[in-house]
């Protein structure tokens, strides 16, 4: 345990923090410091509405998410219940999360966020002194610096849009494509001009040209079923597309709000018998198997997906993280638009180039097929690299390296006995402490990141994550290592960890969603944030026979404020 510095150092409360990102993870880190009593904090978003991924420039009408209602929120404010729960097991759409984020920085934080402010540039102040952050006004272009005692990045992972070799807008330019050509992430903005470049087509009508979506993932497909949903003709192009969890009934509580998936997934540290249980046992790790076979096999049964289909071409729901959760069957969804044939997949498959007449694209089997648009839901790249330089990112240890001990770890759990085929090379990792402060920087305490971590239960994973920096920054006793060696030795142990748990991910994912990843295994993960702030963890409760299936409530966090002051006031 740490002991909180004193005398030499300035009052944190007094000074000021600087929060880069208006998303789930931007509004509730500020939220979290001003109610702890920071004086002086801004959030820095370039977007001219709050929301992150779901800020109104993003979201289209349409727009299902993966969490249900009670997930999706803040512990301080309820979020209406929308219409239809009880069929659809409170499935949440973009517009209803935006809603709720717009409402709770009205609340909470207003006159704290400056929009309309793309962060150009992030670096050490004078003397190594606080941060100085180069901004550009996008309305007037005008660049400015505000220099902050203490930062936070919470710019996540779905910022900064990738676009595959030979298929950006310049390659397009280069070879004489002429219809509309954008990235996901800009679909809201674009809608117009795609439903403009082909004209709705009638049952039975053949087109003569598609709307190709590129890409297996979540962007891809509501993209795909927003443009089928208007009738125009769509196909979507991908190798390997998402798993997902479905049900033909809303899935209790009791499974979808608790413990259940999280212990069914191995954890760095196995903390309880029943985890013991489950990964270190052959009994358990043919339990662990069964269980998630069947829950692929319910899945693809509820939404009706055929033997054969492309779709059942997916990542794994166990070795990868590459899952959404579609809810019920429901009309106008991907999988019901892909059964009634208003998408049409081509797949497995990939875009090779554009194609010459400036009219197509060429498939990597040679197959020419009529463009009159595309749709790239290609993933992101690092939201850091844009505002950090290399010499700041070395600095703090940002990037992605090999490993830089010669240690090596393993867990010999039976659940983890019968991996996929490693990759090639061994992917790389940034070095992160919890996921929340690069080790480089642990003893400034004026450095960290939220949001970073990838995980199925955004809010309440971010909210604890916001206390643990709150404490952090205001120099509590917290648990941590004891200097950068110590600290830089249990981050390679946790890349080894994501390594051995998830062999492909780090191979495609970008380095600002991958500080760690605890995908199900998020509750355990805030057990440790709660752990090192000298706090109760497993805060749903129930006894030895209860405990997998009570419900996780984000009213578990409303006391964590106080719980803090009077640990600090012993």
């Amino acid at each position: 345990m740490v002991a909180p510095q004193e005398g030499h150092l300035p009052d944190p409360l007094s000074e000021s923090v600087g929060v880069i990102g208006s998303g789930i993870a931007g509004l509730i880190t500020a939220h979290t410091l001003l109610r702890d009593g920071f004086k002086y904090v801004d959030i820095i978003t370039r977007d001219d509405s709050v929301g992150g991924v779901w800020s109104k420039e993003r979201v289209y009408p349409g727009l299902q998410i993966n969490s249900v209602h009670g997930e999706f929120r803040f512990s301080s404010m309820q979020m209406r219940e929308p219409d239809g729960s009880s069929r659809t097991g409170g499935r949440l759409t973009g517009e209803h999360v935006q809603q709720y984020m717009e409402s709770f920085a009205k609340h909470n934080l207003d006159g704290k966020i400056r929009f309309d402010t793309d962060v150009v540039n992030i670096r050490r102040g004078d003397r190594q002194r606080g941060w100085d952050i180069r901004v550009r006004d996008q309305v007037t272009s005008e660049e400015r610096i505000f220099h902050y005692a203490r930062i936070v990045v919470c710019t996540g992972g779905c910022s900064n849009p990738r676009f595959p070799k030979g298929l950006t807008p310049a390659d397009a330019k280069a070879s004489g494509f002429t219809n509309p050509i954008l990235h996901s992430m800009n679909f809201r903005s674009r809608i117009d001009d795609l439903l403009s470049s082909v004209k709705p087509i009638s049952f039975g009508e053949t087109p003569s040209s598609s709307i190709i979506v590129i890409g297996g993932g979540k962007s891809a497909q509501d993209a795909a079923s927003y443009l089928a949903r208007e009738g125009r003709p769509v196909a979507v192009v991908f190798d390997v597309t998402d798993s997902f969890l479905a049900s033909p009934n809303p899935v209790p509580q009791c499974l979808r709000k608790s413990r259940v998936l999280s212990i069914m997934s191995p954890h760095i540290e196995l903390r309880t018998r029943l985890e013991r249980f489950l990964h270190t046992t052959r009994l358990g790790a043919i339990v662990v198997y069964c269980f998630w076979n069947v829950l692929s096999w319910l899945s693809l049964w509820s939404l009706g997906v055929p033997r054969g289909s492309p779709l059942r071409r997916s990542h794994s729901f166990f070795w990868n993280t590459r899952t959404n959760d579609e809810g019920v069957p429901r009309p106008g969804s991907f999988h019901s638009l892909v059964n009634t044939g208003k998408i049409k997949l081509l797949a497995p498959a990939r875009i090779a180039r554009f194609g010459d007449d400036g009219q197509s694209v060429i498939l990597d089997d040679g197959r020419v097929i009529p463009a009159a648009a595309v749709v790239l839901g290609t993933g992101y790249e690092s939201s850091w690299k844009p505002i950090f330089n290399e010499e700041t990112m070395e600095y703090l240890g940002l990037g992605q390296h090999p490993p830089e001990t010669n240690k090596k770890y393993h867990w010999d759990y039976t659940s983890l006995a019968n991996p996929p085929e490693p990759p090639r090379q061994a992917p790389q990792a940034a070095s992160f402490y919890r996921g929340l402060v690069p080790v480089k920087s642990i003893p400034n305490r004026d450095f960290a990141v939220n949001g970073a971590v990838f995980s199925i239960h955004h809010a309440y994973l971010c909210e604890a994550s916001a206390h643990w920096i709150a404490a952090y920054f205001r120099h509590d006793e917290l648990k941590l290592p004891r200097g950068v060696d110590a600290a830089l030795e249990e981050a390679e142990r946790e890349a080894a960890w994501v390594r051995q748990r998830y062999p492909h991910v780090l191979h495609w994912i970008n380095e600002s969603h991958t500080a760690s990843i605890a995908f199900w295994t998020w509750p355990q993960l805030v057990d440790e944030l709660l752990s090192d702030m000298g706090l109760p963890g497993m805060r749903s409760g129930g006894n030895w026979l209860t405990w997998p299936f009570k419900v996780i409530d984000l009213a578990e966090l409303a006391t964590l404020k106080e719980e803090r002051d009077a640990k600090r006031g012993k």
